[in-house]
């Protein structure tokens, strides 16, 4: 007794490979909009001479790898943007130390000058500048001048270094 087995995949239709003016076409057609409505899907199964399905299928297929491309893109981008606040944020780091630095050195350039000169002969600060006190050095160099009266007796260069200016290094 033969008793035949029950064929477990039912005999599929064999799909053919798109040619390539048929691909091409499908991507001017995709390029012109993502989206596949059943006209659309009619007129170009009827134009390529291929299943509406199968066209349905190419775009689902082309849509999801459109999706992936785009993401791939966008994640490049957004890459390439971290990196360059990431060079800003460290080149901004470094002046900031820079700039501190210039701060210490004005702050003790004060400070001597205060040790040297007796306090007779020192410029009468404004009251604004009591009430800002030394945090006035942290603002526009105009700030830190204006704390002195017209007398302009405080000269801001001292043996040829510009402690306000920009540093050699």
């Amino acid at each position: 007794m033969n008793i035949s087995q029950p064929k477990k995949h039912p005999q599929k239709s064999t799909k053919k490979r798109l040619t390539n003016e048929q691909v091409k076409l499908l991507e001017t057609s995709f390029n012109y909009n993502n989206k596949l409505d059943s006209t659309r899907k009619s007129h170009l199964a009827q134009q390529l001479g291929i299943p509406a399905r199968q066209i349905a299928i190419w775009y689902q297929n082309k849509r999801a790898r459109w999706r992936n491309q785009s993401l791939e893109t966008e994640y490049k981008a957004i890459q390439h943007k971290l990196e360059r606040v990431s060079s800003d944020k460290s080149r901004l780091e470094r002046e900031v130390e820079r700039l501190k630095g210039e701060l210490e050195k004005a702050k003790e350039l004060l400070v001597s000058s205060k040790t040297q000169m007796n306090y007779a002969s020192l410029p009468s600060f404004s009251s604004s500048c009591d009430e800002v006190g030394s945090s006035s050095l942290l603002g526009d160099h105009g700030d830190f001048y204006a704390c002195f009266d017209n007398h302009h007796q405080f000269d801001h260069k001292s043996n040829g270094h510009d402690f306000f200016g920009r540093s050699m290094s």
